[in-house]
């Protein structure tokens, strides 16, 4: 006997929408507001207006203020748990194209949380001990599509590395470098060309001898 198939009800996914949108909102203005002013000189109403809605709209959504900045910072990484292994999926069985997917997938998450990826580094501090572990514990769970493409090079003998840990790391620091300097970044860069050639000037690095024409698409640096 089969079971009863379950469907989720109009007034239901309406709802469940606006929570979405509403909980968007938030947390865009927050990172905004955050990266501008610091967390601490953000009050609740400041929040308020600068997402256009009211305090204790606010408050259905988060307890308190360190509640928003952890939110904020979170859903950088959430963003980054879903992104990059559908990227890496699509990428193929080649460590090599998906340590290339990984790492443009991480880069384009961080584009779309500039504000956020640069509170990470100056406001984590501000959170209590459980939020900074927290933040520490899904920062490690999300590089491992990146940290598991370079050991999977490794083990291929198309990647030389002595510490995949560190290449990949290396790399999860490139990607935040285009929220951290995107003031420099911008004036002489797209997003495309600063993955393409932050991407060929780390593969040329770790490369395996014999393998530049099976990746000549990967490796070509230029403006």
């Amino acid at each position: 006997m089969s079971e009863p198939q379950t469907s989720i009800k109009p007034h239901d996914a309406a709802r469940q929408a606006l929570v979405e949108h509403r909980s968007r909102q938030l947390l865009d203005a927050a990172a905004r507001l955050m990266e501008r002013d610091g967390s601490e000189a953000v009050s609740m109403q400041a929040l308020a207006a600068e997402a256009g809605v009211s305090v204790g709209l606010i408050y259905r959504y988060f307890g308190s203020k360190d509640d928003v900045l952890l939110a904020v910072i979170t859903d950088v990484l959430g963003a980054f748990s879903t992104t990059v292994p559908e990227a890496v999926e699509e990428a193929g069985e080649d460590p090599v194209r998906r340590l290339a997917a990984a790492f443009a997938a991480y880069c384009r998450v961080i584009d779309s949380h500039r504000h956020a990826a640069v509170l990470t580094y100056r406001e984590s501090k501000s959170l209590d001990e459980a939020g900074r572990d927290r933040i520490k514990r899904l920062e490690v769970e999300t590089s491992e599509p990146l940290r598991a493409a370079v050991r999977d090079g490794v083990e291929a003998g198309k990647l030389v590395a002595a510490d995949p840990d560190l290449v990949a790391y290396n790399l999860l620091l490139l990607a935040h470098a285009w929220a951290l300097k995107h003031w420099y970044f911008e004036q002489t860069r797209t997003l495309d060309s600063y993955i393409r050639d932050q991407l060929a000037l780390a593969l040329r690095a770790i490369l395996a001898d014999g393998l530049g024409d099976a990746y000549a698409d990967l490796l070509s640096v230029g403006r």
